[in-house]
């Protein structure tokens, strides 16, 4: 894959995880800025997604499922509009408390998504 993506996806979701974290620590729902926020890392994981196809409609494969592999990155591009939308529905501390742990969920993703491109972890 393309590594320095995948870091930036995962640390611009970090960041989103921690400043809606804080707005859920002070009692506040989503603001229209944390949208901004949800906005730029969408954009780096749709990014990834077009560059993951890409990559495999040149022939190039992951260590594991490929299967998987396009699940992940699906998954992976779905998981901040999901949990943006959710919070939506949510106008209390408990809709930045769904971003934050949906951007910690999109950080695990991002991993698991290089450990299946790598196949990084078999023995």
């Amino acid at each position: 894959m393309f590594d320095a993506l995948t870091w930036a996806v995962s640390l611009t979701a970090l960041a989103l995880a921690a400043w809606c974290g804080h707005a859920a620590y002070l009692d506040q729902p989503t603001k229209d800025w944390h949208f901004i926020g949800m906005a730029v890392v969408t954009v780096l994981a749709l990014a990834q997604l077009v560059i993951g196809i890409v990559r495999l409609a040149q022939g190039d494969k992951p260590d594991d499922s490929t299967t998987v592999f396009v699940a992940y990155l699906i998954g992976s591009a779905c998981a901040i509009p999901a949990v943006g939308f959710m919070s939506l529905s949510e106008r209390t501390r408990w809709g930045s408390v769904t971003v934050a742990a949906g951007a910690v969920v999109l950080a695990v993703l991002e991993v698991r998504l290089w450990d299946v491109w790598e196949g990084g972890g078999h023995a």
